[in-house]
Parts: C-alpha cells; structure tokens; sequence
C-alpha cells in the first residue's frame, strides 16, 4: 500500500516522504482549522444557522480539498474563502438585501464561470502571460499579506487612528503571541522535523495557563464531540427565479465574486507550486488543467452544499514549508477535515495566536524572494507596489492590480512597447474593471 500511495502521489520523486506529507497536512490543517469556527461566524450574519454553517463548511473544505489531493495531487488545501464570505453576508445580502438562496445563486454562477475559464486553456495563459517582476511581486506581496495575518491575529499588530501600532506589551496574549514566534523560529532554523505543529500545539497547551480577563486564551469547550448532522435543506439552495429577476444587481456581483476569487486563487495556487519547487515546464506545467478544474469544480460544489467559494488557501504554504510536496498532504488535510465534523468543538479550541506565528514564520521566508528584485526602477517599482500595498492594507488584490497598472505606464513611459502584451492589456482591462466594482459597491 506504501508503495501504490508512493507511485500515485509521486512522493519520492518529487524528493518527501510519506511521514514528511503526513507532518505537512497536519500543519496545514492547524493553521487553517479556524475556518471551522471563523467562516459561520460570519454566514450567520446572513441569517444562517451557524451550526449548519459548521457542517457545510467542514464538507466544501472536504470536497474541494479531496479533488485537489486526488486529481491534481498538489499539496494545496481548499476552504471556503474568507474574502467571499465576508462578500456574501455583508454586501449581497446585509447590502444587497437579497436572500441567501439568491446569494448562493450569485457564488453558483461565479463558480461556473470561474470552472470555464479554468478547464480552458486561458487560465494558464494568463499565468504564463504575468511579467516576471509580476510573478516575484506575487512572492513578495503573499509573503507581506500571511505575515500581516499572523501579526494581527496574533495581537502584535492592532489597528489604531495611524493604522496598525504595536499591541500592548501588558497583554498576555501579545506575549505568549511574541514568544510563540521567538519558538517557531528557533525550530525552524534548528530544522526541528514538524517544527511548525510543535509550535501550534505548545502555544496552544500554554494558553490553558495564562489567564487574560476574559479566562484563560484557551478556552476548552462544554463539550469535546457533537454528532454530525448535514442540514440537507441547504443542499442545492438556489433561487435561479429571484436571480433573474434582479440581473441588473446582481451580474456587477457576480463579475466582481468571479474577478476576486479567480485571481486571488490564482495566485496562491502559483505561490505554493513555485515554494514547493513544483513550477514544472511550459509543455508540461505543475499547475495544469487539473490544477485548475479542480480549484474551479469545488467552487461550484461549494455552492450547491451550502457555503460560500471554496478556493485554494494560502495558509497551504505552511505545509509546503514543513516539507510537503504532494497531494498525500492535502489528503491528510481533508481527513482530518471529515474527522472535524464530530471534534469541531475541540478543534475551535485552537486560540488564533497559536497559528499567528506560524504564519508570521512562512511570510517571512517568502519574503526571501526581495533578493531576487532588480535594480533598475522599472522592473523593481511594481513588485515592491505590491508588497507595500499588500503588506499596509492587507488587500492583495489590489497590490496585484496596482502592481501590473505600474508596470504597464512605466512601459509605456519607456516606450517598450513589446512588453505590452495581448495578455497584459487584458489583465489591465480586468484589473480596473475589478476596481471600478469594489469601488461601486464599497467592499
């Protein structure tokens, strides 16, 4: 059996080993488990039961995940997507005031949308059409905006009237949060094997200990185990009738849902392969049409169980910085995915300062890549755009679209006219679009 799960994810020639997959899924699945929790909590404002949420949470993460693992065989994890959650309760439905079922309708035809491009050769013509500066831009700004993550949930960053200040140093939380990454980083240089799920699980048994004035930063549920239950009445939950209905509204959402998620899914897919030295050839790409139907199948089959896009995750680089190179990592993630749907009390018991680190850590060596930025201002001003941008605001898509629009008017500027091309134009008209939306609907 070792030997058929060694061929079928091509573990050893892609340099890991099996135990290797196992300690990736399982970091992956420690840095991202708080979407079990985190993704309802925002649903609910949408008038969803929240413990319905849990349930097709865990199944869109188990689905989209499995395809990935299985068809693709990367080792990239996918979730229901926190910007496309926040879109669905706040601005379709609170904003938009349209029903759930229209708003899973919105999220259905995205996904289709999304799968066309995805299973057709222009996705991967836009990758290979990203200027290289573009591509290191994306590096750098993924890297700025998971350290960005890690320091303002961990409470060593927190928003003030300046934007963002130093967390208090009297606050136990920003101290164990503080040492935590002191402690990752020291496994992670000592190359300590799962260093990084040391460090979640430490962090978060020390929580049990230090109380703050709301109890102790871990908080051990009521109960351990709840008995799974699919709400069955959210299984295909569309109002194709009210869509229709409503075309002028709603098609603007929906194009902006489809911008969103497919370019920021695109760039965290390219981010993982290229970490994980997946990059592969032009003739044959690691990021393939599998890559890719599988990222925009689970989009739809998040649709239809009940939740909002599921799309590939970034946090799917801890993993990748543990050691993982395959799908038997995403696999591991998903099990461990269906397994929440019975320990997911137990399992929101992880505090967010015990992944914050961690995520402070994987940021940081991606921003590893700066040395790799040129010295001519015209080819190092866009991808330090974005990582400015992405780091400040935490907004990647538009570091990204900031990014290729400074690229293209220091090429005009220049008159290198021949690295204008087809595909950057195209991703300019898209990009501006894209902003003309958000800025339309305030998101």
């Amino acid at each position: 059996m070792l030997s058929r799960l060694d061929r079928w994810f091509h573990i050893t020639a892609r340099g890991s080993t099996i135990p290797r997959e196992i300690i990736a899924g399982l970091t992956v699945f420690g840095a991202m488990a708080y979407i079990v929790a985190v993704n309802p909590a925002i649903l609910s404002a949408a008038g969803l039961d929240r413990h319905d949420m849990v349930m097709t949470t865990i199944a869109g993460a188990v689905a989209g995940t499995l395809l990935m693992a299985l068809w693709a065989r990367l080792p990239i994890a996918l979730a229901p997507a926190m910007s496309s959650n926040v879109l669905f309760a706040q601005v379709v439905v609170q904003q938009a005031h349209v029903s759930p079922r229209t708003a899973f309708t919105v999220v259905l035809f995205s996904g289709l949308c999304f799968t066309a491009l995805s299973l057709s050769q222009i996705r991967q013509r836009i990758i290979r059409g990203f200027p290289p500066s573009i591509v290191l831009g994306i590096q750098i700004a993924l890297g700025a905006f998971i350290a960005r993550i890690g320091l303002t949930t961990g409470g060593i960053a927190v928003p003030s009237p300046e934007g963002l200040t130093f967390g208090s140093l009297s606050n136990p939380s920003v101290l164990l949060s503080m040492a935590g990454v002191v402690l990752s980083a020291i496994l992670v240089v000592l190359r300590v094997p799962a260093g990084l799920l040391i460090a979640i699980l430490a962090i978060t048994l020390a929580g049990l200990f230090i109380q703050t004035p709301s109890g102790p930063i871990t908080h051990l549920p009521a109960q351990l185990l709840d008995w799974p239950h699919y709400p069955t009445n959210l299984f295909l939950p569309f109002d194709f009738h009210e869509y229709f209905s409503h075309l002028g509204l709603l098609v603007p959402i929906t194009l902006y849902f489809l911008l969103s998620d497919f370019f920021d899914a695109t760039a965290t897919m390219m981010s993982v392969a290229h970490r994980a030295g997946l990059d592969g050839t032009v003739e044959k790409p690691a990021l393939d049409h599998r890559a890719f139907g599988s990222d925009g199948a689970a989009s739809i089959i998040g649709a239809s169980l009940g939740t909002c896009t599921v799309s590939a995750y970034v946090e799917s680089l801890t993993g990748v910085e543990a050691g993982g190179r395959t799908g038997l990592s995403a696999l591991v993630v998903a099990v461990l995915f269906a397994l929440s749907s019975v320990f997911w009390p137990l399992i929101t018991a992880i505090p967010a300062i015990a992944t914050a680190p961690v995520l402070i850590l994987v940021g940081l060596n991606m921003l590893g890549s700066l040395s790799r930025v040129a010295e001519t201002p015209a080819e190092a001003i866009p991808p330090l755009t974005m990582l400015l941008i992405a780091g400040v605001t935490g907004n990647f898509m538009l570091s990204l679209s900031c990014g290729l629009l400074i690229y293209t008017a220091l090429a005009i500027a220049t008159r290198q006219f021949q690295r204008l091309t087809p595909i950057v134009l195209g991703l300019d008209a898209a990009f501006v679009f894209y902003m003309i939306l958000q800025a339309h609907m305030g998101a």
